[in-house]
């Protein structure tokens, strides 16, 4: 049996994409055991394998610098790995696999197409845009260089996760739609006014019920103020555990989201996914799994030519915020129902 690390220590989004690459990794190969090195919050998302196991380090603490890292690398020494994915390739990772290099073990590293996404991002009004290779095939081709077969078109998804009592007890109607309005920058984030009109709008949707997510005390305010119009539209936030989440989720018939890492979520469990984009893009490499250009929606771009602005959000013309301005709550709704039927 072949012992892989793999290291992803961040971001939530990035982690969840990572998943159905390894559940293509192991149906697809034999005798593969997993060590996951990432953030101990994320742990529920590899309770499906028998053969991957979390290890957490401690990046904070003893494990932070250059002497934190050699000291993992010992830690991890002791697990006889036999070779390494770094699906991160940043200095943290960097520095780890050259430890491992130096004692003999094999490793390859995430080509992340920094220079194709520089190119796509690149402040101009006539720019073409080609969809790069996505995030999932690149995480695959780390795993194809160490010589294991992947076709991610033929992943098996898991059986959905049994719902928490509380909401299994109390919800009882044919669809399940969850809604994630917010990201980590505003610039991909949907606007207040525009998800009390969304909501409005899908509110009205025959024998449904909306769950909103989102995370903070500010999205928590909203959400709950939003909710509190409707008999079938509930805000979850800091009112379940994340592992709770994650079985809701993957009850759902449909999940609503920004360019953030609920989308993500959503798809790795073969949800049908929404995807709202504000000044990114979806050529950009960062679309949920599987998930088809239909369900994409994206601003006006004649009125709004720089998008791309950027590959994470974080910089943008400040009028480019008006972007949402120009999605149709209308026309997801539209695509809601169709998906629905």
């Amino acid at each position: 049996m072949k012992h892989i690390l793999i290291i992803r220590l961040s971001a939530m989004g990035d982690v969840a994409i990572s998943v159905p690459v390894i559940r293509a990794l192991i149906q697809q190969n034999e005798s593969v055991k997993i060590t996951f090195l990432t953030r101990s919050f994320f742990i529920p998302f590899f309770e499906e394998f028998e053969n991957v196991s979390v290890f957490s380090p401690d990046l904070k603490g003893k494990h932070k610098g250059f002497f934190g890292i050699l000291k993992l690398f010992k830690e991890l020494s002791h697990l006889k790995i036999d070779a390494i994915a770094d699906l991160h390739n940043v200095i943290r990772s960097k520095l780890l696999v050259q430890f491992f290099r130096f004692s003999g073990t094999p490793f390859v590293q995430l080509d992340k197409g920094r220079g194709e996404k520089r190119k796509l991002t690149k402040p101009r009004i006539d720019k073409i845009l080609i969809p790069l290779p996505s995030m999932h095939e690149r995480y695959a081709d780390v795993f194809r260089k160490m010589g294991f077969n992947i076709d991610l078109s033929k992943v098996n998804f898991p059986k959905k996760k049994p719902l928490p009592i509380e909401i299994s007890d109390k919800f009882h109607t044919k669809n399940l739609v969850g809604f994630a309005p917010f990201a980590t920058y505003e610039s991909k984030s949907f606007p207040e006014k525009k998800i009390e009109e969304l909501v409005f709008e899908i509110s009205k949707l025959p024998n449904t019920t909306i769950f909103l997510f989102g995370g903070g005390e500010k999205e928590k305010s909203i959400l709950e103020s939003i909710a509190s119009k409707y008999k079938n539209v509930f805000s979850l936030v800091k009112k379940m555990s994340f592992d709770d989440e994650l079985k809701i989720i993957s009850n759902l018939n449909a999940m609503i989201s920004m360019d953030s890492g609920n989308g993500h979520i959503a798809a790795m469990y073969g949800v049908s996914v929404f995807t709202i984009w504000g000044v990114t893009h979806p050529f950009l490499g960062f679309t949920p799994f599987h998930q088809p250009l239909k369900n994409q929606v994206i601003p006006d771009l004649k009125k709004f030519p720089l998008i791309p602005t950027s590959v994470y959000g974080n910089k943008f013309p400040k009028e480019y915020l008006a972007c949402f301005e120009t999605i149709s709550v209308n026309r997801i709704k539209d695509l809601l129902e169709d998906s629905l039927l």
